[in-house]
């Protein structure tokens, strides 16, 4: 099956088709894997409405989501799940990562700005 577009409707048989983890004991592993979206929004949330940015805990859950579903199938998977005010936050600790693909069908990386204030702090690191 092929992936023009990801929506809510298809999102799960997507991140099941490229969902590589070899120490996958069962179903509930990859719904935990999955679940790094919601506690990346929640996160990227907390960071948008009160200035608190953990940001080694966003690093880890984005590294293990990159680790468990690569580069291509875990951008394009981030930026459908997770709300466009927010996609500035997220873009800018892909880019610190180095895992921003050219393009993502979805959405125009193009338009998307990296939060100055986030990318300072990932600098420090």
């Amino acid at each position: 099956m092929e992936f023009n577009l990801i929506h809510d409707d298809n999102y799960i048989l997507f991140a099941m088709k490229n969902y590589e983890n070899p120490q996958c004991s069962g179903i509930e592993e990859f719904h935990e894997d999955l679940n790094r979206i919601k506690y990346l929004k929640r996160l990227f949330r907390k960071y948008k409405t009160h200035g608190i940015l953990r940001e080694q805990l966003i690093l880890n859950h984005l590294i293990i989501f990159y680790n468990v579903f690569g580069i291509t199938s875990a951008s394009r998977l981030l930026f459908v799940k997770i709300e466009p005010d927010l996609h500035p936050f997220l873009k800018t600790f892909i880019v610190y990562l180095n895992n921003l693909p050219e393009t993502i069908p979805e959405v125009d990386l193009l338009m998307i700005p990296v939060d100055i204030r986030i990318a300072n702090k990932l600098r420090k690191i």
